[in-house]
């Protein structure tokens, strides 16, 4: 057990009965710095998963015509658009810099651009893209499997968490007690008797028990989303942050990879260049079925005084 969680091992599928033969727990780390908002991976994960391909619309406001994730969408790329600010003498990369900069993706300026800037010669755009691939996060702590009453949501032997469709019966309680808003039901066709069954992403199990990448990092094509053993990849990540600290990009941070946050660290962790609420992260998830073992207890507790209270009240009536 790692000394630092609070949920207990970082390798949930420990938790969940596997023996010693498993595999190390498998995930995503996606690093937004190099997202080219090319929406590979939304196309692939459509492609391996037969996932409705609907529900595209362009808004008057944003390139981004997928919106969010949702139980057609397992992958969702935002666009994540952010207006100038003044920056003072000193700030930057180049001291001396003033006047108006734009937040374009963290790159060192060409030669003379930081003189240029200074005179007032910024012919860019007034705003900067922050892209980012969002995806489940296959928590290590996953509420969605204690509120599940089918076991239709289940724990892999990769440390994952997959919804089985065939054993899914709709009900919806795995939909509010995902902290991310993952998870959603995909509507039942016109006519059907059933209700629309719980989707999300699988991180591709078929392929992963294939010996396979999942196919969304496999269609990346600047590496942004890599795919790996989730500790090694903690690893990569941690490096990466250090390096773009190095030159000077401070705003850089990771998301999802502390094993102490609300939900026990996540499979799926992100590097992101400002604060989680504007990539539409909580920037505080809780595990929203933390509290039901106290509250089992306090029903038990409850129920045991009922019972003995009936019971003091009837043997108190006999003659």
């Amino acid at each position: 057990m790692s000394e630092n969680s609070f949920w207990g091992p970082l390798d949930p599928a420990a938790d969940a009965g596997y023996d010693e033969d498993r595999p190390k727990r498998k995930g995503f780390f996606t690093d937004t710095s190099i997202c080219i908002g090319c929406k590979a991976c939304e196309v692939a994960c459509k492609e391996w998963n037969d996932v409705p391909a609907d529900h595209f619309d362009m808004t008057a406001t944003s390139y981004d015509n997928s919106h969010s994730l949702n139980a057609n969408q397992w992958r969702h790329v935002a666009f994540i658009e952010q207006p100038k600010r003044l920056v003072t003498e000193g700030e930057g990369q180049d001291s001396g810099l003033r006047g108006t900069v734009d937040l374009g993706m963290p790159t060192v300026p060409p030669t003379g651009a930081a003189e240029q800037l200074a005179n007032g010669a910024d012919d860019r755009p007034d705003f900067r893209w922050l892209m980012s691939s969002d995806v489940c996060k296959h928590c290590t702590h996953a509420a969605c499997l204690d509120v599940c009453p089918t076991g239709s949501l289940f724990r892999t032997e990769f440390g994952t968490v997959v919804v089985q469709d065939d054993i899914c019966n709709g009900c919806g309680y795995c939909v509010p007690a995902c902290p991310y808003g993952v998870i959603e039901r995909r509507k039942a066709p016109d006519g059907a008797k059933n209700v629309g069954i719980a989707q999300k992403c699988t991180l591709c199990y078929d392929r992963l028990d294939a010996g396979q990448t999942p196919a969304c990092a496999q269609a990346c094509p600047t590496q942004s989303i890599q795919y790996g053993d989730v500790e090694e990849l903690r690893e990569r990540a941690n490096k990466r942050v250090e390096q773009l600290h190095e030159a000077g990009i401070m705003d850089a941070r990771l998301y999802g990879n502390d094993p102490n946050d609300g939900v026990g660290g996540t499979g799926a962790f992100f590097l992101l260049l400002d604060e989680p609420e504007v990539y539409g992260f909580p920037p505080d998830p809780v595990v929203t079925t933390k509290d039901l073992p106290a509250m089992y207890k306090h029903a038990v507790a409850a129920a045991g005084a009922l019972l003995a209270g009936a019971a003091v009240a009837f043997l108190g009536r006999r003659p």
